[in-house]
């Protein structure tokens, strides 16, 4: 009997060699529960829980509104990372078009926005 295990150790999972007893089927460095781990450091293998809004237009201190929301100007964003779903994305900068779109954001990709802000004719005051 082997520590309280049946005669041929088989239901504890111990096997005799000789005036040893080890475990059955485990190497040194690895562990029973967690097993060894193949990955380099680091990488756990979850996916990308974001994707990314990017935005590629000169002025850059046009606001930037999700969802009704202001959310701060094209040059402090450049890039912002969304949970997947889709929103209501508005450009505006003052004294030129309005950009609004609404987008569908992927887990793990890009999407590319290029807000075409125009420059919009000031009406001539009549005398």
């Amino acid at each position: 009997m082997h520590n309280g295990c049946g005669d041929d150790g088989a239901t504890c999972g111990l096997r005799t060699s000789g005036s040893r007893v080890r475990r059955a089927g485990f190497r040194v460095g690895y562990s029973p529960y967690w097993g060894a781990y193949p990955y380099p450091n680091g990488y756990y293998g979850y996916a990308a829980a974001t994707g990314a809004v990017k935005f590629d237009t000169k002025v850059k201190d046009a606001e930037v509104y999700i969802d009704g929301a202001y959310a701060g100007t094209v040059g402090k964003l450049k890039t912002m990372n969304l949970r997947p779903g889709s929103y209501d994305i508005e450009v505006r900068a003052p004294g030129r078009s309005q950009f609004d779109k609404k987008v569908y954001v992927a887990a793990g990709k890009t999407l590319h926005l290029n807000p075409d802000l125009r420059v919009q004719a000031q009406p001539q005051a009549q005398p």
